[in-house]
């Protein structure tokens, strides 16, 4: 059975920074893809970063290019997001994912090709 927990979400104002973390249970951890999404209040999910588990290939949204970050430690079995420049359109309750698929050979940003998801991690950006 696989578990995934994040942490890091709070509130900061424009500008500032937040890391969010998912530590994952369960076996082979860095065989699968994993990933951010959000949601925010009204809208769809929206796919936000993820990291192949390679570790080394990373996908964005554009409107986080160049802002976040997302790496992973397989020793921890943790993937992370690195947020920096928040911007009050970043509020939303931010989700990690793990790929149904083990070593897929790409990213993927469709949410139905993720089989497990955390519970959501609260983050709200103020002007």
């Amino acid at each position: 059975q696989v578990q995934l927990e994040e942490s890091g979400g709070g509130l900061v104002q424009a500008g500032g920074s937040l890391t969010l973390a998912c530590v994952a249970s369960g076996r082979d951890f860095s065989t699968y893809v994993m990933s951010w999404f959000r949601q925010a209040p009204g809208k769809e999910r929206q796919f936000v970063a993820g990291v192949h588990w390679n570790a080394y290939t990373t996908l964005y949204a554009d409107s986080v290019k160049g802002r976040f970050i997302i790496s992973r430690d397989g020793n921890k079995n943790t993937v992370y997001l690195q947020m920096t420049s928040l911007k009050p359109e970043d509020t939303a309750v931010y989700y990690c994912a793990r790929d149904s698929t083990k070593t897929r050979g790409a990213l993927v940003s469709d949410g139905y090709e993720y089989a497990y998801w955390g519970q959501g991690t609260q983050v709200t950006v103020s002007s």
